[in-house]
């Protein structure tokens, strides 16, 4: 029988708690490791302090995810490219092998017209897998109630567009995209190496919900991949901030867990 995929945790999981939350919750529940988001929280910025959180609560670090968000675009830099070589530079620090980013603006030509040389120089020069994920339109308002959907990435939402050697399938992504998650993830292929696992109704807004609680075909996506030999790795990225206190929040990610390594168990081969 294969090995487990190995199922993390996202500190964006515990938000507005911070990430030292995240890695005391995934520790507490039982996941394999954390995602560490990067961005506000100077703790997330900090690799020194990321890996004695590490260390104090034996969990490893699966994955960085680059500071892409427009909430983000000055931490560390306000240079998209640097942004995300910091972003290598601490996953190989911190030991993680993936770095999870979004696809450029649309504004950022310069850093989108260099994105698929950049990914490949680094990639090469680190080691690295860095995981282009798929994204959602935006809706953009026009008055009177009116709003237009526009997309806010070059060249699109979807990263399989261009081709990069490394995905991450964000699911949350998908239902906000309006987008077949099981044919997505079939286009990326051997390349998806990264699973955002999380859900979402059809809203245009970006839910994040525990897995099983929307639209999505979450569990036959997890299905999917554990019966293809998936390598990589499964993060839950769920919103919690609505939770009332820490027993409700460790509640839902827990739920979550339970979800992923249901949907996750391998099937035995004779």
């Amino acid at each position: 029988m294969s090995p487990a995929i190995p199922v993390g945790l996202s500190t964006a999981s515990v938000w507005p708690q911070p990430a030292g939350a995240g890695f005391e919750l995934a520790a507490e529940l039982g996941y394999d490791g954390v995602e560490v988001m990067v961005w506000a929280d100077p703790v997330s910025q900090d690799v020194s302090a990321l890996s004695r959180l590490a260390e104090r609560h034996d969990t490893r670090i699966m994955a960085v995810h680059a500071p892409c968000l427009l909430i983000t675009q000055r931490v560390w830099s306000p240079d998209p490219e640097e942004r995300l070589r910091r972003s290598v530079q601490a996953a190989l620090q911190l030991g993680a092998p993936t770095v999870v980013v979004h696809p450029p603006f649309r504004w950022q030509r310069r850093y989108a017209d260099a994105f698929g040389e950049l990914i490949d120089e680094l990639e090469q020069d680190s080691g690295v897998d860095i995981a282009v994920e798929n994204m959602f339109p935006v809706r953009r308002p026009l008055g009177r109630g009116r709003t237009v959907q526009v997309t806010a990435f070059r060249p699109s939402i979807d990263p399989t567009d261009v081709g990069h050697r490394h995905y991450t399938l964000d699911l949350s992504h998908t239902a906000a995209a309006h987008m077949d998650a099981v044919e997505l993830a079939k286009r990326m292929g051997r390349g998806l190496t990264h699973l955002h696992l999380a859900d979402g109704s059809g809203s245009a807004k970006d839910e994040h919900l525990v897995p099983g609680r929307g639209s999505q075909p979450c569990a036959q996506v997890c299905e999917n991949l554990a019966a293809d030999g998936f390598a990589g790795q499964v993060v839950l990225e769920v919103n919690t901030r609505k939770a009332r206190g820490p027993a409700e929040r460790a509640e839902l990610l827990a739920e979550a867990l339970l979800f992923a390594r249901l949907h996750l168990d391998r099937p035995v081969r004779r």
